[in-house]
This record gives structure tokens, C-alpha cells and sequence, in this order.
């Protein structure tokens, strides 16, 4: 027997432990209980030592895993807004706050988008208050109309202010919308909504006039 011929036997000996250990492996690792996933070669994964959000927590005073903020601290990128929801500091946000984007007819697209998303369900697609949520009977009280001549006639900041904080049924959308995503959205309901009102109103008006001049003629 030369040297090639035992090692060729000893390879072959190591793969017939290599399959005997592999196929061990895969038995063992198989369980009948398919409640149970079998063995766990990672517990401390499976078992979290982590306290749960909402379970009590003696490292902590108030004995609460889920901790409010630090006072003082604000998330990242929300800006403290000081109005309150009276008339009072509706009327002053009106006064004191610019839209940084008005007149800019780039950001309209954009301000489309987040309107469809926090605006659409309830003022409609035309901003007339006709959405799916008023429509459809699942909220009883008419949705503002944005294109009513006092919407028309109130400052940016006025309109900033009450998807902010709210106005009398119309809940405050301060914490999902950003404020920079707010002002869009306004620069969304001058630039587009506002135009749209204006054109159906006058197809309105010409139609009228048409219906109202045959009659005329034939008198």
C-alpha cells in the first residue's frame, strides 16, 4: 500500500465521519412538538434579559421601564410653537409668521403629496370640504371649505397656525406633520387649490350663461 493509498483512506474516513456527525446534527435538531422550535443555540436572543416597555422596573424611582423625555429636551427637528389655540393667538401667528415658501411654485408638487396624506380624507380633492370621511357619513360635520373666501382672505401664518393646534373640531396636526411640511402644504392649497376653485367657477359661470342664452332667444 503506497502513501497516496492511505491517505486516499484516511480522507475517506473523515468524510464518513463528517456525514455521520451532519446527519447526528440534523436528527437531533428535529423535534416532533411543533410548539417548540428544539434547541436554542442563541437564549440569550430568544430570552431577552432587556426590560419589556411596559413592565416595572426597579432601577428607576418611579419603578417604570418606559421613561417620559428629559424636561426640556424636544425631539429632533420639531420646533417649539408658543400660540396657543384661542382666537387671540390665531390672529397673532397671522401677524408674526412668514411662509418661507410663498410664491414658490417649485414646492407644489410636494405640497400636493402631504395633502393627500393628512388633508385628502377630510377637505376632498378640491379642498371643499367634500372628502371621503364627510361623504361617506363616517364624520358627521362638514369639513371647512379652503376655498371660502375667509380662508382666501387669511394670512399664511393664520393657516399654518390651525393645522398646528387645531380648530374647532379639526384636530391639532402639530406632531405628525413637520413645520417645514406645513407650509407647504399651505403654499399647496394658494397655489393649487385656490387656482382650481377659480377655473371651476368660472366653467360654472359659462355654462350658466350658455343655458341662460337659448332660453333668452327663443322668449
Amino acid at each position: 500500500m503506497t502513501i497516496f493509498d492511505k491517505d486516499m483512506k484516511h480522507l475517506r474516513s473523515f468524510k464518513m465521519i463528517g456525514m455521520a456527525m451532519f446527519v447526528l446534527v440534523v436528527m437531533s435538531s428535529c423535534d416532533k412538538n411543533r410548539n417548540k422550535p428544539g434547541y436554542s443555540y442563541f437564549p440569550d436572543m430568544e430570552q431577552s434579559q432587556a426590560y419589556e416597555t411596559y413592565t416595572d422596573n426597579p432601577n428607576w424611582e418611579n419603578g417604570r421601564t418606559n421613561q417620559l423625555p428629559v424636561e426640556g429636551t424636544i425631539p429632533r427637528e420639531m420646533i417649539p410653537y408658543d400660540f396657543e389655540k384661542t382666537e387671540v393667538n390665531r390672529t397673532w401667528a397671522g401677524q408674526e409668521l412668514d411662509n418661507p415658501y410663498a410664491d414658490d411654485k417649485s414646492i407644489v408638487e410636494e405640497g400636493h403629496r402631504l395633502y393627500n396624506i393628512y388633508c385628502l380624507h377630510c377637505h376632498g380633492d378640491m379642498g371643499d370640504g367634500n372628502g371621503h370621511l364627510y361623504t361617506s357619513q363616517k364624520y358627521l360635520f362638514m369639513p371647512a371649505n379652503l376655498n371660502s373666501e375667509k380662508i382666501r382672505t387669511n394670512p399664511d401664518g393664520e393657516i399654518f397656525h390651525v393645522i398646528t393646534v387645531g380648530y374647532g373640531v379639526m384636530g391639532a396636526h402639530g406632531a405628525q406633520i413637520l413645520p417645514d411640511e406645513r407650509w407647504k402644504i399651505v403654499s399647496y392649497i394658494r397655489e393649487e387649490l385656490h387656482v382650481k376653485a377659480d377655473e371651476a367657477a368660472k366653467v360654472a359661470e359659462q355654462e350658466q350663461n350658455e343655458e341662460v342664452a337659448p332660453s333668452e332667444a327663443e322668449s
